[in-house]
């Protein structure tokens, strides 16, 4: 028999709507689940008699026939999202004790929309890792193991609390932000589905800022059909955020298994990177299979830029990174430095104390490329590049409707195996990157599984604003694969 938290978010609205579960049997079992998977560390702040207020309160509107799309399901929240009366850390010491006065834009819209909240997942510090290594709570342990090991293994960054929430059953669904691969990097090596919409699509309105100009919120979830059900309802025009486009927003679930017959699936051939395992190359050439085998048509197409991604997002980021960070000084809010002698001595140190390793050390490269004699030599430049890739995703979108590629160039890696090798950290996002400095929409989808057992994922790039082709190419190879696989819970045992 499937127990409660084993529901996916739709088959969790069709029984809430089928009223044979309530939201409050639905709840408990998922705060049950959070508090006896603490070892996982996938939450920094856990909301248990909210999210039971908030199911009594979807209870009464399911009985009165008043339900609205997403009442009763009980969702997590990347502790980058305000949560108005709800500590907001961004997992950093200097935002420890920050309890926002507002809400976020998307969570509010959630909220209106019906979903419960039980609680705020961990994550990289302001959004900066890809191992969910650097938050000041500590490291996220990905549910999955490899093998017959018992080494811990990170559940990819940024958005690896929620990424392990999901692939743990501690939540239906979760959100996340992606800003170089934040929701598709980590959804790859958890088995999970993450989706990175089209930038403006979702407000950034009361989302703690890492990187401006490539920010953007989007759905983690079990099945495609889910991130479907949630985009639809993240998604918004705001007014407060001027980088929010007013484009409609779609039913997704609607035509979600339209299929791929006609569509032409371009393969971009600078993906194919040195060094990457066989097992990659294997799935890559899999899934191009299976679409052929739906009916869709092959193409080969060049991204000549790609190669420049990597370099041009580690300038552009860290030097929007270093202006959004400036400020966090001790003064207005967040952690303040003890005993200092003058402003100039609060300043240096309220931040040395509240800022980890990582993001030191992004604002201190964001800061010299953004300095005198410097800023056309870098800065200038990677803008230069960014926008020559994403011409050339223009350009491969005249000849195919998606892209296909892998979404990660590995599996899980253990907890402290890259930790000290910053470079190497950062070519986890070899694949994610391009997206986000076009601000295009793309989602991984689970695929299959390394010679270890852990998940693998494929990625689909679509055009600017079409999620639903996106989703619906993602349904095909979600099909196709049949993954069916799921982590043991060991933490259970």
């Amino acid at each position: 028999m499937i127990g409660l938290t084993d529901f996916t978010m739709a088959e969790a609205r069709d029984a809430l709507r089928a009223r044979t579960v309530s939201a409050s049997e639905l709840t408990h079992a998922f705060i049950s689940a959070i508090e006896g998977a603490r070892c996982l560390n996938a939450f920094v702040t856990e909301t248990p008699e909210r999210a039971l207020d908030m199911a009594r309160q979807s209870d009464t509107r399911i009985a009165r026939g008043d339900a609205r799309p997403l009442e009763g399901l009980p969702l997590a929240i990347k502790d980058l999202f305000c949560t108005k009366g709800v500590r907001t850390t961004a997992g950093s010491k200097i935002l420890n004790n920050f309890v926002p006065p507002y809400e976020s834009t998307v969570s509010q819209n959630l909220w209106d929309a019906g979903a419960v909240m039980l609680g705020k997942t961990n994550m990289d510090e302001f959004a900066m890792g890809s191992s969910n290594e650097t938050s000041h709570f500590g490291p996220v342990i990905n549910p999955w193991r490899a093998g017959n090991s018992n080494r811990n293994l990170v559940p990819g960054g940024s958005s690896g609390g929620s990424a392990a929430a999901v692939a743990g059953q501690l939540c239906l669904a979760a959100t996340g932000t992606d800003t170089g691969g934040s929701i598709r990097q980590p959804a790859a090596v958890s088995g999970i589905v993450g989706l990175k919409p089209t930038y403006g699509r979702c407000s950034r309105w009361g989302i703690v800022a890492f990187a401006s100009s490539l920010d953007q919120a989007g759905p983690m979830t079990r099945t495609v059909r889910d991130a479907a059900i949630l985009l639809r309802h993240m998604a918004s025009v705001d007014e407060k955020d001027s980088t929010s486009v007013d484009v409609p927003v779609a039913d997704y679930e609607e035509g979600l298994d339209g299929g791929v017959k006609g569509l032409r699936i371009g393969i971009p051939k600078e993906y194919r990177i040195d060094g990457a395992p066989p097992e990659i190359e294997a799935l890559w050439h899999r899934g191009a299979e299976w679409l052929k085998g739906q009916g869709a048509e092959i193409v080969d197409v060049s991204l000549a830029h790609t190669k420049f991604a990597l370099p041009a997002y580690y300038i552009v980021a860290p030097a929007e990174a270093s202006s959004n960070l400036a400020r966090y000084d001790g003064v207005r809010y967040g952690h303040r430095a003890a005993n200092t002698h003058d402003l100039t001595d609060l300043y240096e140190r309220s931040r040395a104390e509240g800022f980890g390793a990582e993001v030191r050390r992004r604002v201190l490269v964001g800061t010299y490329v953004l300095s005198a004699g410097y800023y056309d030599a870098y800065y200038v430049r990677a803008q230069k590049v960014r926008t020559l890739i994403k011409r050339d995703f223009e350009q491969a979108f005249e000849t195919c409707d998606v892209l296909l590629t892998p979404a990660t160039p590995g599996a899980a890696f253990a907890i402290g195996e890259k930790s000290d090798d910053p470079v190497s950290m950062y070519l986890n996002d070899v694949f994610t990157v391009p997206v986000n400095l076009a601000g295009l929409p793309a989602i991984s989808v689970p695929a299959g599984l390394s010679e270890t057992g852990l998940p693998l994922g494929l990625q689909v790039i679509g055009r600017a604003f079409d999620e639903a082709t996106v989703l619906r190419a993602g349904r095909a190879i979600e099909v196709a694969a049949h993954f069916g696989a799921t982590p043991k819970k060991w933490w259970a045992a």
